[in-house]
């Protein structure tokens, strides 16, 4: 059977279902779970679907935007791995500060059976999490279309009131020299989420480590906590100055 037509079925599977498992769906087409796994990676990198860990949820494409999509299905392997490390940090309990990356984003899927309360300016965030145990504060302010997330100093004002116990993070890189970013305003919320945590963690692929980008806008000493599959030796160095480092 060729990729239209398996992709014809895992579509019409997901329309019925809202989910496809790759075990099942490679049984059901007489293939192997490797093809099947191929074929969802690049469905998903097309927007028709989002990757989870053993197979694939429906988008709501009235809900999320291709373009977050389509980052959010970028490297998912390393993703979940970081995310899976991320959320056995996570107890029942918690109040957690959640930003608008895509990293971020893919941490949903592990902690929905978990009795917490996020705190978040990400939509995407907000939609994953919606129908599960945890409680939900969504931060106000101007929202961004492309980021489909908010921002602004009403949404800085907003985090200020709150103080999480702990905060999951993403930036555009992290290098010895601190963490940078594109944006001014999503440095700011980056910022106002770290300063009002009692611990922060960032979760970076190893595409990020290393990497200098157009702001820097802080220094290492705002986070406490690099969840990476990275071994890159900045690492060593993020180490010797008290940052820990959790590798997957």
């Amino acid at each position: 059977m060729n990729f239209q037509k398996r992709k014809q079925i895992i579509l019409e599977t997901l329309k019925a279902t809202g989910e496809v498992d790759i075990k099942r769906m490679a049984a059901e087409l007489e293939t192997s779970e490797i093809t099947i796994r191929r074929d969802l990676n690049k469905l998903a990198e097309d927007g028709l679907l989002y990757r989870t860990h053993g197979g694939a949820m429906q988008v709501n494409l009235l809900e999320i935007p291709h373009d977050f999509v389509n980052k959010a299905a970028r490297n998912t392997e390393a993703k979940d791995k970081i995310c899976r490390a991320a959320a056995a940090e996570i107890s029942d309990g918690d109040i957690v500060f959640m930003d608008c990356g895509s990293t971020v984003y893919r941490l949903c899927q592990f902690i929905k059976s978990k009795r917490i309360k996020v705190i978040t300016n990400s939509l995407p965030v907000v939609y994953e999490l919606q129908n599960s145990l945890v409680s939900l504060n969504i931060i106000g302010g101007e929202f961004n279309t492309e980021r489909q997330a908010v921002h602004g100093k009403i949404a800085n004002e907003h985090i200020a009131r709150y103080k999480a116990t702990k905060a999951f993070l993403g930036v555009d890189g992290i290098s010895r020299n601190g963490l940078f970013a594109n944006s001014e305003l999503e440095a700011s919320i980056t910022e106002a989420f770290a300063a009002h945590s009692a611990r922060t963690y960032l979760l970076c692929d190893e595409s990020k480590i290393g990497r200098e980008t157009y702001l820097k806008f802080a220094g290492l000493d705002a986070i406490d906590t690099v969840i990476t599959n990275s071994n890159s030796e900045e690492l060593e160095y993020f180490k010797k100055i008290g940052v820990e480092v959790i590798g997957v």
